[in-house]
């Protein structure tokens, strides 16, 4: 019997080539590449820095008051039309688990404005 091959994706070929969707939080992630002691090469993704928090005029916020039984992905669907895209909100305010966005009923958060690639205003507000 023949054992099965790796699975190669058409991005192996391409030195730097990036694995993510223009919609998740590491497209714009650097990618790395290391070289092992026999010379295989492997892609990485290499550190994601936050973005510093505050508003500035191109990227205005909007707040969000938080429900009972609210969670982060219900937000990304409602105001990016993506459930995937709660990171956006997760990035916007000072948290370490995505969970403290909808912990608190009553609590405010910041919602930003847009999603990368959308252009000025884009995102699906009041979804």
């Amino acid at each position: 019997m023949t054992e099965p091959q790796p699975y190669e994706s058409a991005l192996d070929a391409i030195p730097g080539a990036h694995p993510y969707p223009r919609s998740s939080r590491y497209h714009d992630a650097e990618i790395g590449i290391h070289t092992q002691p026999d010379g295989t090469p492997v892609r990485y993704v290499k550190r994601r820095l936050l973005p510093p928090l505050g508003v500035s005029p191109e990227d205005a916020e909007t707040t969000h008051t938080v429900s009972s039984g609210e969670r982060p992905d219900h937000l990304g669907q409602r105001y990016f039309g993506d459930p995937a895209a709660w990171w956006r909100i997760a990035d916007a305010n000072p948290v370490l688990d995505p969970r403290e966005l909808t912990a608190e009923p009553g609590e405010e958060i910041e919602i930003p404005n847009g999603f990368p690639g959308s252009g000025p205003g884009g995102g699906m507000r009041g979804r």
